[in-house]
């Protein structure tokens, strides 16, 4: 993907060959269907929507590779205990209404030494930051909060966001966690990113913003929290 180049070494897709795979949240299925060609011994896939299973089930038809897809909730993973070698999630338990519950759900599945690679989002983040001047600075309501703004406009409501802090904190069951930061297109005003707030100010912010810069010196305010951990 052009627009998220940092996928591919995040996940390693190709570390799945013969081992046992759970993505949490399966979406469109892009990730899915790299999973789904390294070859894994099992690949299982969930996601709340049933639209998404389908469309998945197509996509992954349509390459020749399958998976067991079901619907689902991260919070109670239909799963017994020490199921899987590596559980995937990117862009997901941020959503659900109790992600700490998700991550336990994580940690139960995953073998003793099992991977989880993880994608929540980040609090102090660009994205943030630009949502915040819109709908707190420009409403002169400048008592509203970070996580207030992620719940009430960035994607589906109820989104949160947390600090390195924060999510370390919720994977303190697990061995080994790696936490990192990622600018997102969004932070970086790339594509098709902020049509729902589109305007003239945006647009004017897409010509001019000054992505070489935010490259060098925000590196640690993006959107995304890379997280890898060990069982």
């Amino acid at each position: 993907n052009t627009l998220e180049p940092y996928i591919s070494d995040f996940a390693r897709f190709s570390e799945g060959s013969g081992r046992d795979v759970l993505e949490i949240g399966v979406g469109m299925g892009a990730d899915h269907v790299q999973w789904a060609k390294a070859k894994p011994r099992t690949l299982a896939g969930i996601d709340l929507t049933p639209r998404a299973v389908d469309h998945t089930k197509v996509r992954l038809a349509c390459e020749g590779v399958s998976s067991d897809l079901r619907v689902a909730d991260a919070e109670s993973l239909p799963y017994a205990d020490a199921s899987f070698d590596i559980v995937y999630s990117w862009g997901v338990l941020h959503h659900s209404p109790d992600t700490q519950q998700t991550l336990r759900e994580v940690h139960r599945v995953l073998r003793p030494g099992g991977v989880a690679k993880i994608m929540i989002y980040h609090k102090w983040s660009l994205v943030g930051y630009m949502l915040w001047l819109r709908y707190a600075l420009a409403t002169g309501r400048l008592t509203r909060s970070l996580a207030d703004i992620y719940a009430n406009h960035l994607e589906s409501p109820g989104t949160k966001a947390y600090t390195t802090g924060e999510a370390r904190a919720m994977l303190s069951q697990f061995r080994e966690v790696n936490v990192r930061t990622q600018l997102s297109f969004g932070d970086l005003l790339q594509g098709a990113v902020g049509q729902r707030h589109g305007g003239v100010v945006l647009s004017s912010a897409k010509a001019l913003w000054p992505r070489w810069l935010l490259r060098r010196a925000f590196t640690r305010h993006g959107l995304y929290l890379l997280i890898d951990t060990v069982r």
